[in-house]
């Protein structure tokens, strides 16, 4: 990776003065970057807002209730699923959820509005600050990987939704060992596919949970924590959290 270059230090936060580009010291003295690779979950790079406002449009004053107990139920189907030996993926877990969260709040989901909730999920677009960040980092050279429970097809919308064509070097969806993170092979993935160590390999979370699962495994992880949420008390923290992904731009370039 080529931490000189002018885009990725825009994004990082760093400066250049009369065209000399002006790097940390600590990066001044090495000559190999820490990271190789970033794996990144799904949401630190799309933006499911959308699905949230759309719940509301369709159950007023109950969409932000009905989105809390939908993603809390989703989660446990998958991993009883998993544990249980009775794998379905992402898109199926997602609309059962949905199914039981209307349910349980005594809504009227019919199957017009069930469609549209799921197709939200085909329509998401990346955060606002994501494309510059993902972009400085193909650029410098660090090698880019999505590793998500969400099947390819859902992230291969995004992708195109958000005009991320071309930046993604792998396109990991734990659908290919029919299990969920943080089951260790699901993380495994990204080690495969790179051909690297996993100390080379940064990983990206959305959630406290996802973080902490990387860290089990052995990644050095960013918790890309745009919640504002307290860690999980589960026993090890992230290397470093941030709101957006600039932040995790300048924690690269502090890294190198």
């Amino acid at each position: 990776m080529t931490l000189d270059r002018r885009r990725f230090l825009e994004v990082a936060g760093l400066t250049a003065a009369a065209g000399v580009l002006r790097l940390p010291a600590r990066a001044e003295r090495l000559s190999s970057p820490r990271f190789e690779a970033v794996a990144f979950d799904a949401f630190p790079v799309f933006d499911p807002r959308p699905i949230g406002a759309l719940a509301e449009t369709l159950f007023p004053g109950k969409g932000a209730e009905l989105g809390n107990a939908w993603r809390a139920r989703q989660f446990e189907y998958q991993w009883l699923r998993a544990l249980g030996g009775r794998y379905e993926d992402f898109w199926r877990t997602t609309e059962d959820a949905l199914v039981f969260a209307a349910g349980q709040m005594r809504l009227a989901l019919t199957a017009e509005k069930r469609d549209r909730l799921m197709q939200a999920y085909l329509e998401l677009e990346a955060w606002p600050d994501a494309p510059a960040a993902l972009a400085s980092l193909k650029d410098a050279g660090v090698r880019l990987a999505f590793l998500s429970n969400m099947t390819a097809k859902m992230l291969e919308a995004g992708i195109r939704n958000a005009k991320l064509d071309g930046l993604f070097e792998q396109v990991l969806s734990t659908d290919r060992i029919r299990s969920y993170k943080p089951d260790p092979r699901a993380y495994r993935m990204a080690i495969d596919a790179f051909g690297l160590e996993r100390e080379r390999i940064l990983f990206v979370s959305f959630a406290g949970w996802d973080a902490a699962g990387a860290k089990w495994f052995g990644y050095p992880t960013f918790w890309n924590n745009r919640l504002g949420l307290p860690p999980e008390e589960l026993g090890v923290c992230p290397d470093a959290t941030g709101k957006d992904l600039s932040d995790l731009a300048r924690f690269l370039s502090s890294s190198a």
